[in-house]
Formats: C-alpha cells, structure tokens, sequence
C-alpha cells in the first residue's frame, strides 16, 4: 500500500510510521525509513540519522521504544520534533552477532546526504519551511546526525521475556575507547533498549586468537564496577563511612537493601568486596533468573534474593520493623517504565513522601539511602530533591559526568565529620573502588535549591 505524499505535512504527535524506499546509492536494494513524531511536538524541528551499518535489527533502531528515545535524547541545540532513522532493511529474527561497520567518510556522507535530500525534503513538515521565514527549500538545513557508542562487537547469549520487565535479551560485547578495549556482558530491556540495565566486565578463558566473539568462552569479574553509576553510588557510603566503621569493628557486618536487582552487579560487589550484608529486591522473576544464569548472581549466607516489589516491600517493613533489623544503607537502582519519559529514574512512585518516610524507617539511627537518579527534566530533579528534603536530614549529590546520572544520599540523621585513618578502613576500600567520585560529593543546601527552583518554576510561567 502506497503512503499519501501529504501524511508528513503536518507533526502527529507520537506518531510512528516505516516503509521501505529505493536506494538512491544502489540501484539493487531498498532502504528502510522511519518516522518518529515527539510526543510533545511544538515547533517543526527535525532531524534525521543514519543506522550503523550492521546494527539494523538492534531494538534501539528497529523499535518505536528505541526511535523514540533518541529523539528525546537528542543533543541537539533544540528539542525534535521529528526524527528520520535511515538505514538497511533489519533481519527481523535477531541476528546473534555483528561487528560494526566505520561509518562513510566525509567525503561519502556529504554524498549519501545529498542524494538523500530529495527524501528528507519530503518528509519533513510544511511549517518548518516558514518557521523562520524560508520559503525555499534550497536553504532549510536538515541535521544529519550521527549515532556513537563503545561497542565494536556483539554476540546475543539469550533473548527471554519477563511478566514485568518484558522482551530483554543478554549479550557480550567487546568495547573499546581511546585507550583500553574489554569485554562486558549485558542486560537490556526492549521496552527502554538504549538503557543498559546491566553491565559486568568478563574475562576470556582462551587465548585471544580470534577477532569472533562467539568463539570465546569467559567468565565473570566480580572485583570491579564498569556501569557508570555504581561506583559514584558506592562511593556515596563514604558519607557514613564513621558509623558503618563502628559497625564493622564491633563486629557486624553493614546490612545493605538493594531495591532493584537487573544483574546483581551492584549486590554481588556489596557482598564479595566490602563484606556487606545483602538484600536484594527483584520485581520480575526472570530477571533474577537471569542474574544467576548469566551475571553469576548466588543466593547465599550473604546475599538474600527476594522476588516482589521493592517500594511495597519497603512499606511493609516500615510498619513493624524492630530497631535491630534496620538497614544501614537503601541502595535504590528503579527506573521508569513510562517510555515517553525516555530514559528516567527512579519511577514517581517512589518519589511519595509516605514511600520516602517508610524508607527512612527502615533504616537506622545513622543509616543513609543512595539513589541513582537520571532526571527527565530539571524541574523533575529540583522536585525530587525538594520531597527527599522533607523527609530526611542532610542531602548529598554526586554528578555521576555522563550528562545523564546523578547519585543522590540522603541521611537520617546530622553526618559526623571524623574520618578513619586506618590502612584497612571502608575508607580506603571506597577510595579505592570511587576515589574521584567521593571528592566530589557535594552537601545540597536547602535554601539555594528553593530558590533555584522558585526561579525556574517562575521562568516557566514566563513562557507560558
């Protein structure tokens, strides 16, 4: 069925559509084409990007979830309101390896752009043609973006399906900067696919005699935190580094609570490396299956896997839990399922002042509760900072530096300031896992965040 030339005339919000087009660069195959329009379209803003040759069925080009969070993660100088992925036809059975492929050069991407054009042109909405008075179509420049990431090769382990977290699949990777190149094994959820859920390094059990991933065996490394927000977390412990020190020289060991498991990286490295006391939360029970099976997660005298749901969990527990049960530490690592949110944690479920308040009754006199946060807009984060300073004492922040992450800490009581000097203190454990992410922590003064807040609420009645 043949598309009508005037469907992209106009922006529908959240509207999806694909079909296949000739190739202008060959004259024996055809191009897929997909049309994204933002959910909160304003002005005709558009863009277009090229898929990675060779990652054409990967969920983050060939999914309505995945098109849509490049849109909303688009850097940009204004928000999109129409993204055009271009690229091969996907094989829709989900390849089980790929290596990537350059990009064109400079010379072949001005040449692939020209002779896209015509197309662009076509699917872009009449309005951005008079938006800033250009009734030419000769001078409207259509952004021609490119997609970048570490990853060089891929080989799928196991695509399953969970009750709540749905398809997900479970891969090695061989990734590689500037300066290192390693391999990691990770967790992805089709609902949200450019989120990685999970990531772990891994070791290779045979010689590197072979480029093929696929034809490597490894093993898990426990001693080390490669996803971005672990370490600025654990480093967040440093906060109540004193007490969880008495803790540890009485003789106890700190009881963490994990709400959120995916992989287990973060329990597993609690437990093997500090000598914590953990429990885990899991909404979906394949997800935990697969935190055993692939990322080398146990059950065990040391780590205590529950299936449910965390923030009910911790309400329960609030209501008659005895002072020698309490937590030392809540690590909290939930993202949203809201896909129109893009990628965004945690959930506004949490962020309740009676989930807030039966989190910090779970904890202990000095006990402290670490966030990962990835705000969907500065006003949400302002928000979420002003309902945590409700609730608890002091609130410490850790920009994580991906433009993406922070790590909030709240505490239930005043922090003490004296630090252990011992050779073998937690101190130096942290410092040595979060060592530049614990300079950085910073206490968030309450009278600075309302006004900033006050400002921004106020800048926005502006536009309206």
């Amino acid at each position: 069925m043949s598309l009508d030339p005037t469907t992209f005339e106009t922006v529908v919000p959240s509207r999806y559509i694909t079909f296949t087009f000739p190739n202008p660069l060959s004259n024996h195959c055809h191009l897929r084409v997909a049309v994204l329009d933002s959910p909160s379209s304003s002005a005709a803003r558009i863009a277009s990007m090229w898929v990675p040759p060779g990652r054409e069925s990967d969920w983050i080009f060939s999914t309505f979830s995945g098109h849509l969070q490049l849109l909303l993660s688009s850097t940009t100088p204004h928000h999109l309101s129409r993204l055009i992925l271009i690229g091969n036809p996907p094989v829709y059975s989900h390849p089980t390896s790929y290596s990537s492929t350059p990009y064109p050069s400079p010379n072949q991407s001005k040449e692939i752009e020209e002779r896209l054009r015509p197309l662009l042109l076509g699917l872009t909405p009449k309005s951005a043609f008079y938006q800033k008075g250009i009734c030419n179509s000769e001078f409207l420049q259509i952004p021609f973006l490119i997609y970048e990431d570490e990853v060089v090769g891929c080989v799928i382990l196991e695509i399953c399906e969970g009750p709540c977290a749905g398809e997900m699949l479970i891969e090695n990777v061989a990734v590689e900067t500037h300066t290192t190149k390693e391999f990691r094994r990770r967790l992805r959820f089709k609902r949200m696919p450019n989120l990685v859920q999970t990531q772990m390094r891994i070791l290779p059990k045979n010689e590197l005699d072979s480029g093929e991933l696929n034809n490597l065996e490894f093993e898990i490394d426990n001693n080390v935190l490669v996803h971005p927000y672990l370490s600025p977390m654990v480093g967040g412990l440093s906060v109540t580094e004193s007490h969880l020190e008495r803790r540890i020289k009485g003789g106890f060991r700190p009881k963490a609570l994990c709400l959120g498991i995916g992989g287990g990286a973060l329990l597993g490295f609690l437990s093997s490396q500090l000598n914590f006391d953990v429990t885990g939360v899991e909404k979906d029970e394949v997800v935990l299956q697969i935190a055993k099976k692939y990322f080398g997660l146990e059950s065990n005298e040391l780590i205590h896997l529950f299936v449910g749901d965390g923030i009910e969990l911790v309400e329960k527990l609030a209501k008659n839990i005895t002072a020698d049960c309490k937590f030392d530490v809540i690590m909290v690592d939930l993202d949203s399922s809201d896909v129109t949110l893009g990628v965004c944690a945690p959930p506004l479920e949490f962020v309740k002042k009676s989930v807030l308040q039966a989190a910090r009754e779970v904890l202990c006199e000095h006990g402290v509760l670490v966030i990962n946060v990835i705000p969907s807009s500065e006003l949400f984060y302002k928000s979420l900072i002003s309902e945590f300073e409700d609730v608890f004492e002091e609130l410490y922040e850790i920009d994580v530096g991906n433009g993406e992450n922070f790590v909030l800490i709240a505490t239930v009581s005043k922090i003490e300031n004296a630090l252990s000097t011992c050779e073998d203190s937690l101190l130096n454990k942290l410092k040595s896992v979060s060592g530049s992410y614990i300079g950085s922590i910073r206490k968030i003064s309450r009278s600075a965040n309302q006004e900033s807040a006050n400002s921004l609420l106020e800048a926005m009645r502006l536009q309206e």
